[in-house]
């Protein structure tokens, strides 16, 4: 039995994160994220409440437990190395995981189950959001909601400042650290003031007639913006600029409101819930495409959060029943 324990205690030693594990201190990993938002010694050591010397010291064995310097001196002040950076990376992840677990922790003795990050697209309809959200809350999970592009929502899953996201998982190739599964498919919907859909749903589709209308739509790098440069690059006509680039649902409605010259493209579900607040109609125009589907996409963790687990189940629940 003491030659297995010795064995096991000589492996452990040999790992590469061994000197990390016995000798990294939570002060460390403080000052790191210190120093790498303000890249002073002077100015950490301030907002940590200590002496420079207990910073420059508590940066020195941060330096001897990587055996390696982590920051130059230069005239805009500490520089972090290629060892820096990923030092700098990995605390401040750390130390948000920290943040996470504390407030899991007080909900947990204030009677709620736990907190959850939720990451959103904005074209994901309030008829999946709001009852998705309600059940999770009637459970006694709290949920902090974000809205945002796919792209940026992957950046703060990948920071852990989120812990899921729903949004278009194309964005998401080739990320081994996250996994997806589909949730629904949307198709695209062409969208204009009542009067200006009318008139449009009257003719056959012409892209040249369109390409001259003002237009509202997200960015050429999105999804629906891709889509529309796409298909009037099909019928070999110039694609429109758009005389605004936004993914706000408010400021599509508002617009097309008070304009009947403006047309946009949105989910057709997204559509729906549009016409729902009144001023805006659908063109009844059938479309022979589909957007990129919407997906879950989570963290490929060794153990799951279990709101995150509640939380997948039921968006998968709604998803099912509700019509999108």
């Amino acid at each position: 039995m003491t030659t297995a324990r010795s064995s096991h205690s000589d492996t452990a030693s040999r790992r590469p994160g061994a000197r990390l594990f016995s000798r990294l201190k939570l002060r460390h990993l403080t000052l790191l994220t210190r120093l790498g938002r303000l890249r002073s010694l002077t100015r950490a050591a301030d907002a940590m409440g200590i002496s420079q010397p207990a910073a420059t010291k508590a940066l020195a064995e941060i330096e001897d437990i990587f055996e390696a310097p982590l920051f130059v001196r230069s005239r805009q002040g500490l520089e972090p190395t290629p060892l820096g950076k990923l030092a700098l990376v990995r605390a401040e992840r750390m130390m948000l995981d920290l943040d996470h677990w504390g407030q899991e922790m007080e909900a947990v003795r204030s009677g709620r189950a736990a907190q959850l990050r939720v990451g959103a697209i904005p074209f994901v309809s309030g008829r999946i959001l709001t009852p998705t959200l309600e059940r999770l809350c009637a459970e006694g999970i709290n949920v902090v909601l974000h809205r945002a592009t796919t792209d940026q929502l992957l950046k703060e899953l990948r920071a852990h400042e989120i812990d899921c996201v729903i949004g278009r998982a194309a964005a998401a190739v080739g990320m081994n650290d996250m996994w997806h599964q589909v949730l629904y498919t949307q198709r695209p919907a062409l969208i204009a003031h009542p009067a200006l859909a009318r008139r449009i749903a009257r003719t056959k589709p012409d892209w040249r007639m369109l390409a001259e209308v003002d237009w509202i739509l997200p960015s050429s790098a999105t999804p629906i913006g891709n889509m529309v440069t796409e298909l009037f690059t099909r019928e070999q006509v110039r694609p429109p600029v758009a005389r605004v680039e936004t993914y706000s649902i408010d400021v599509i409605s508002g617009m097309l409101r008070n304009n009947q010259n403006l047309l946009s493209i949105v989910p057709e579900d997204i559509a729906h819930d549009m016409e729902q607040g009144g001023g805006v109609a659908r063109v009844a125009w059938e479309w022979n495409w589909e957007l990129p589907p919407v997906s879950l996409i989570r963290q490929v963790r060794d153990l799951p959060l279990d709101a995150e687990e509640r939380f997948a189940q039921i968006v998968r629940e709604v998803c099912t029943t509700m019509p999108v």
